[in-house]
């Protein structure tokens, strides 16, 4: 496991920062992985049947549910021109 590193301190942002500028900043402070990833916990409310097709879908394609999670969020993110 890499070592942590220490997150920056937050910086100042003007006012008129965009969206961008805000999510740029705030992601800095995650833990970076390899591979120009961090990593960021997230704890979601979703309808058990939302819930049951995830976990079905991970068990088909026998990979972990944040592994499916995060392919659907990557996929997501690329169809709104995102990288």
């Amino acid at each position: 496991m890499p070592p942590r590193r220490q997150r920056p301190a937050p910086t100042k942002l003007s006012p008129d920062a965009s969206p961008e500028e805000r999510a740029r900043a705030a992601i800095a402070r995650e833990e970076a992985m390899p591979g120009d990833r961090v990593r960021l916990t997230l704890r979601i409310v979703l309808a058990r049947l939302a819930a049951e097709a995830l976990s079905a879908r991970a068990i088909r394609e026998e990979r972990n549910l944040e592994g499916v999670v995060e392919d659907i969020l990557s996929a997501a993110t690329k169809a709104r021109g995102g990288r």
